[in-house]
């Protein structure tokens, strides 16, 4: 039996922990709230992200990483993107020689512009091979319902990635494993990020025929970064890629989308942010791969509307207008 760490107790970390459990696993959560650990630990819930639910008898918790980390072969990361770096540096002398580090996080750093796995390798100082990454349609309160789901888990080197897939097969949640870290990592990205264009759309009052245009060619956005980045162009077509995006885009239990839906409806930033209880990674990371975008001459058009939305006080209406606005060209053209 594997031993586990999962290092966040959030809605996503919670809801992978217990499938981690379900799969046979021994798993340990780390949260940062001593009083979330107690409550695992002695009620088997965590109400404040997944109400309702009993969590598999088979989760222990606890509020010290070092105890979380200790015998652990593989350790799950479930922090918001731009606090991985500070929590890693802080957790990297405790991680075995030769577990794989698998990032479950949706985001790009801030100020460097690097995927998690790259401050992953970065930080800890893990070889390639040992980092994994979990991409694809996870909205978490349905797979914490055990309603069926299915997932891609990347990791260059094959063994790591199989590895992984036998250590979260369960009959609700079916993982297919891919080596392009790079194509997994940037869909996973960029569709927080056309979601809460989308969202905005939606709170506009846009008709299905506007949104299905937004999420298209936010699809080949995703995929001219990608493979500009070296990614495999028919990730995108898969999972990580139009799965993830579909479902971000479109379900009211996406975080990205609803802050844009808020947007769309007239609150600001400030009043968004204020209203959302979870991190919302659009918001965090666009202006980081918008520079990723530009230093690979890539051109992001909904990822730049989105940035002057949110970070230059840009109303949502200007942001359609931008994308009708652009010039027509043949649909295959990388523009």
């Amino acid at each position: 039996m594997s031993r586990t760490a999962v290092m966040g107790s959030g809605s996503w970390g919670t809801a992978f922990a217990m499938i981690l459990a379900d799969a046979g696993g021994d798993v340990v959560v780390w949260s940062r709230d001593a009083s979330t650990a107690c409550e695992i630990n002695q009620h088997h819930t965590n109400k404040r992200y997944h109400p309702g639910i009993v969590l598999p008898s088979g989760i222990r918790a606890t509020h010290d990483p070092g105890e979380a980390l200790e015998g652990s072969d593989l350790v799950v990361l479930a922090v918001p993107a731009q606090s991985l770096r500070d929590n890693l540096a802080r957790w990297s002398g405790m991680l075995a020689d030769d577990g794989v580090v698998v990032s479950l996080m949706k985001g790009i750093e801030a100020g460097t512009s690097l995927r998690m796995s790259q401050v992953i390798e970065d930080v800890a100082q893990v070889s390639p091979s040992r980092v994994a990454v979990v991409s694809g349609p996870n909205l978490a309160r349905e797979i914490a319902l055990k309603q069926p789901a299915a997932t891609t888990v990347a990791c260059s080197d094959e063994a790591s990635a199989l590895r992984l897939q036998d250590a979260c097969t369960t009959d609700y949640f079916r993982p297919y494993w891919t080596t392009d870290v790079v194509g997994a990592e940037i869909g996973g990205s960029v569709k927080n990020v056309i979601a809460l264009a989308n969202g905005m759309a939606a709170g506009l009052g846009s008709a299905k025929n506007s949104q299905a245009s937004l999420i298209t060619r936010g699809l080949a956005e995703m995929a001219r970064l990608g493979m500009a980045l070296g990614a495999d162009p028919l990730t995108f077509q898969g999972l990580a890629g139009v799965g993830d995006l579909i479902a971000t885009c479109q379900s009211p239990l996406s975080r990205n989308r609803t802050f844009g839906v808020n947007l769309g409806s007239g609150l600001s930033v400030q009043e968004t942010i204020a209203l959302t209880q979870q991190t919302c990674e659009a918001v965090k990371s666009c202006q980081s791969i918008l520079e990723l975008g530009r230093r690979n001459d890539v051109d992001m058009p909904i990822t730049e509307q989105v940035v002057q939305v949110v970070h230059h006080g840009m109303s949502p209406k200007k942001l359609l207008a931008a994308f009708m606005a652009r010039a027509p060209r043949a649909e295959a053209s990388l523009g």
